[in-house]
Formats: structure tokens, sequence, C-alpha cells
């Protein structure tokens, strides 16, 4: 049965995180506020967790699943290399509304769906997220919604749309506008924004100090 919990209120924070990343590591599926929209989450090493999310969602692994991490150097094993453009990125916008594509570590044993040798990575600027995140690592995260339907931007919308699925939800209030993040591709010779979202390109090129075109 899956269980709510009001993280704006103690110690029901601290239980809710203990009993999200309790599921995480059992391979189970949690709900987790961002600084974009509520995201559905599980082990990012587990390719059932992985899967069953997608499965929550009603999508297939031809629309894979990005990773959220709880801090900078997190990527540094995840990837097989971090070039000059991602540290300009990572410095200008994390944590925040970035999401980086790079190739990923060759070693790393994980199954997001279709990602032809990337991983889009990302850091929120959200409190009871990177808690949890520090606490269990990096996680594949997607919008908490089933695909098609509206982002959810409060605990109450994600769980009508994924109820049960879903073993622990952590409401931290309403997100705001849905506005998703802004996703840049660096895994060519030249940076491309994939998604403008919260971080309109203009920003994006001003920080990598050229223009950077769109796909």
């Amino acid at each position: 049965m899956s269980v709510v919990y009001d993280c704006a209120q103690e110690p029901d924070r601290a239980d809710g995180l203990a009993a999200a990343a309790s599921a995480v590591r059992a391979g189970r599926l949690v709900v987790m506020p961002t600084d974009t929209v509520y995201g559905i989450g599980s082990d990012a090493f587990s390719g059932t967790a992985v899967r069953a999310l997608l499965a929550a969602k009603h999508r297939g692994p031809d629309m894979p699943v990005g990773v959220l991490v709880g801090s900078w150097s997190t990527i540094d094993g995840l990837v097989l290399s971090v070039p000059r453009h991602a540290r300009q990125l990572i410095e200008a916008f994390w944590p925040g509304d970035v999401s980086i594509v790079l190739p990923h570590a060759p070693s790393l044993s994980w199954d997001l769906g279709q990602v032809g040798g990337t991983v889009m990575l990302r850091m929120p600027l959200h409190p009871v997220a990177l808690e949890l995140l520090r606490e269990v690592g990096p996680m594949a995260v997607s919008s908490a919604n089933v695909s098609g339907q509206p982002p959810a931007a409060t605990v109450d919308e994600a769980k009508s749309q994924l109820g049960e699925s879903v073993a622990v939800y952590l409401d931290g209030g309403p997100s705001g506008e849905p506005v998703p993040s802004t996703i840049v591709d660096l895994s060519g010779d030249e940076p491309v924004v994939l998604r403008e979202g919260a971080v309109p390109v203009a920003a994006i090129s001003e920080a990598l100090g050229s223009e950077v075109r769109t796909s």
C-alpha cells in the first residue's frame, strides 16, 4: 500500500525520507518533489526497478530515463569523461534546471532504456530531492505522470495517475509552474540544446561563451 509523507512537517519528513530510501534500496518506486515537476524515481542501477518505472508511466524503453544526482562530484563516476563544456554548465546551473547528456562510463551496469551509450544527468534544486539522493545515490527519475498526461505539480496529481505502483510519496507542496529542465547534449563535437525548458538557450550560450545551436 502506498504511503504519503508530508515533508513540510517533522518528524513526517524524516520518516518519509527514511521510508523512501528503504523503498529505493528494495527496488521499489518513489515520488518526490523536484525544482521542476514531481518525479517518479528508482535505483538507477536496478534494471528491474527502471522497467517498473517505465511500466508505471505506460511508456517503453524508446523513451529513456534520466538520472538525478545529489552532488557535482557524483557524475565523475558515471560518465566517460567530464569535458570543459560540462564543467561550465555544472558551475553555472547546478543544482538547477539544466540536464546534461554525456557518454556514460562503459563499466556501469544499468538499463535506462535506449540511450545509445549516453546518460542524461541533472542535480535538482530541491532540499527533499537532494537529501534523498545523497542518502541512496543516483536515481533514475522521470516526471511523475502517465505518458501523455500532464506532469504532476502536486503529490495528489502524481498519486491520482500513478496510484499503488509507487511505494512512497514525498509531499513537498506545489512545484509551481510545471516547466521541464533544459536539455543540453554534450555527447558530440559541439553542444546542442535538445529541449529549451526553464533555462533559455541564450543563458546556455552565455555560460559556454559561444552560440549554441538547437536540434
